[in-house]
């Protein structure tokens, strides 16, 4: 494998809530790879924190923008002011995101517009102020979307937050074939349990949100839920996965090993759902042409819908 050092030296990167848990692994993955970076951040005292590691490595200073990834006008603001500082925009990773559980037969519409929001509408935001920026910049580009494992595994108590997880990865390995063309790489990373506070998304819920069809969680069992975490990867392992994932090219950057039972078990139950019987030429055709289409567009081809039929 390169060393990722060697591929990103003085690339710019944007990383969105980036001054905790895996977005701060990410950020000082890329400064240990000799990335310049500009970080979003919510909380003022994560962002001095952050700004002392940096001091006390010798880095140079991200250039911190508060936002809330929900807001199209500050998003926008945000990749002017990179790309003002900077000159260009190399790297984006959208990672922010709200993890809330509970029922998803009781969830309100403030619920679904919420966690949906901040997860998937989150992405959206970062790709449309920030794509066209990537690509009118040089050399070496890359496109991160964070997800989680639930992008995979589904649960009775993460119904919003496991739709919002498989909408990412839906979208970014989609866009991914759209991006080959120009140069651009782009990948789906999907963690599982790590060192993080997520857990505590619940508490920082915003007013405008605040009409949950959830109950309210009872005294201490947040925390309890939060003791699981302890267990999780250091964020900083996840970040560095990450950057290799970059290096390689790779689509789908997983960063946990201990989910291939849950693969083998999700592959044999996709296979026997599979009807056993003959399809018609005429299907086996257009799948073949699509099969056939999104190989070339991996290989940087652009594919049009008469490339389809």
């Amino acid at each position: 494998m390169s060393n990722p050092a060697d591929a990103w030296q003085g690339r710019v990167a944007f990383v969105t809530g980036a001054v905790t848990g895996i977005g701060l692994g990410v950020a000082q993955a890329f400064a240990d790879a000799g990335m310049r970076l500009a970080l979003s951040y919510r909380n003022e005292d994560d962002r001095a924190l952050t700004a002392e590691w940096f001091a006390e490595k010798g880095y140079e200073q991200p250039l911190f923008i508060k936002l809330d990834v929900t807001d199209r006008a500050g998003f926008a603001a945000a990749a002017a002011q990179v790309v003002d500082h900077f000159g260009e925009v190399h790297v984006l990773v959208n990672n922010a995101g709200v993890s809330v559980f509970g029922p998803t037969d009781e969830a309100s519409y403030d619920d679904y517009d919420w966690i949906m929001g901040v997860n998937f509408g989150g992405v959206v935001n970062g790709l449309v102020s920030f794509l066209p920026r990537i690509k009118a910049s040089k050399g070496r580009r890359h496109v991160v979307n964070v997800a989680s494992m639930a992008a995979f595994l589904p649960g009775p108590q993460a119904g919003i937050y496991t739709a919002s997880k498989y909408a990412v990865r839906g979208l970014t390995e989609s866009l991914r074939y759209n991006l080959a063309p120009h140069g651009i790489g782009c990948s789906l990373c999907c963690p599982a349990l790590t060192k993080t506070n997520a857990w505590a998304s619940a508490k920082k819920r915003p007013d405008a949100f605040g009409e949950s069809g959830f109950a309210p969680v009872r005294e201490g069992e947040l925390e309890q839920f939060g003791t699981a975490f302890d267990e999780g990867m250091d964020p900083y392992e996840v970040g560095t996965k990450i950057l290799a994932g970059m290096t390689e090219q790779k689509g789908l950057i997983l960063t946990h090993p201990e989910h291939g039972p849950d693969f083998e078990e999700i592959h044999a139950a996709m296979m026997a759902a599979l009807p056993v019987e003959e399809a018609p030429p005429g299907r086996l055709k257009i799948e073949q042409l699509r099969r056939e289409a999104m190989k070339a567009a991996e290989a940087g081809l652009v594919i049009s819908l008469d490339d389809l039929t």
